[in-house]
């Protein structure tokens, strides 16, 4: 596996964008939402988490990197629900599912190779017996 921060950085952005333009376009269908959901607010539910980490993702902050996996597995334990309980909208599921999981390996390599390059992490505890 490489450890270059740049490899991580570009496969977190190469499936972050995707995801983000994929869930738009999903959510934004008249046949995605229930029923009792109007598009506007099934929109704010599923774009809105996506764009708080963005900032910090653009400007490369190993943090935000971290941090937006937990995002990510919201992403993640949809498509996978979804998969299984609609059949009908797999395609969309699958693509969800290979974006969010290319994104999270994306950020989390980019956060363990950039923190340590910067000299980040957690410090090891001295053995107190």
């Amino acid at each position: 596996m490489p450890t270059s921060p740049q490899f991580y950085r570009v496969l977190t952005h190469l499936c972050y964008w995707p995801l983000l333009i994929l869930v738009s376009l999903w959510h934004s269908l008249p046949d995605s939402a229930p029923a009792s959901l109007p598009t506007t607010l099934s929109l704010l539910f599923w774009v809105l988490p996506l764009l708080f980490p963005l900032p910090g993702l653009i400007r490369g902050k190993p943090y935000t990197h971290a941090w937006a996996n937990f995002i990510l597995m919201l992403y993640f334990l949809h498509a996978l629900t979804t998969l299984w309980t609609h059949p009908d909208e797999r395609i969309w599921a699958a693509l969800e599912l290979l974006f969010a999981v290319g994104a999270f390996i994306g950020a989390t390599g980019f956060a363990r190779y950039k923190g340590r390059e910067l000299g980040l992490g957690l410090k090891k505890l001295n053995d107190q017996d």
